[in-house]
């Protein structure tokens, strides 16, 4: 997964090094890179050790997830990513939904398989909205200290994540009933 020049300059503040004073050792690996690798991990589900040669290390990608993660860098490119979308007009924060379509499958295709490259969406702005309007993100959300984010949260957030995880729940224990 590749980071364009504009979703970088979104981004690019809150990964920058910090400056070192000492100058001994190996030299830091390009952020935008490592972000990179980090995202192309986190999109396939694959291990760290399967990251592709075209990425750096995957210990240095590790690492630096971990990094960014404890120090909060995440928030700040989720909150940056949402303020880029909505000053673009395309997305609203305060419109969170859940989706399901049902369509039957075609020439014998599970439902559930991914798309075909000509078919599947390839907005950037569209995946990142699909992502903020996502209910598996909506936790994540409401734990952020940002007061930016507080004011565009839907007020009754907390009651649609309960309703969304009991929806899951009765769907699941659905599923995994026996047949006779």
């Amino acid at each position: 997964m590749f980071i364009t020049n504009p979703q970088w300059a979104v981004v690019a503040p809150f990964v920058a090094p910090v400056s070192r004073l000492e100058t001994r050792g190996r030299p830091r690996q390009d952020d935008r890179r490592i972000l990179e690798g980090i995202l192309w991990t986190l999109r396939t589900g694959a291990q760290w050790r399967y990251l592709p040669k075209e990425y750096p290390p995957y210990q240095t990608c590790h690492r630096r997830f971990q990094y960014w993660v404890r120090g909060g860098v995440f928030d700040h490119v989720l909150e940056a990513l949402a303020l880029d979308m909505e000053e673009r007009g395309r997305i609203k924060l305060t419109t969170c939904f859940l989706d399901g379509t049902f369509a039957s499958a075609k020439k014998g295709g599970l439902a559930w398989d991914p798309q075909s490259v000509g078919k599947a969406p390839k907005s950037w702005s569209l995946r990142t909205k699909g992502l903020f309007q996502s209910p598996s993100v909506w936790r994540l959300l409401l734990r952020t200290k940002s007061p930016w984010f507080k004011k565009r949260l839907p007020a009754d957030l907390s009651q649609r994540i309960h309703l969304a995880s009991s929806l899951i729940v009765h769907t699941t224990l659905i599923r995994s009933t026996p047949r006779s």
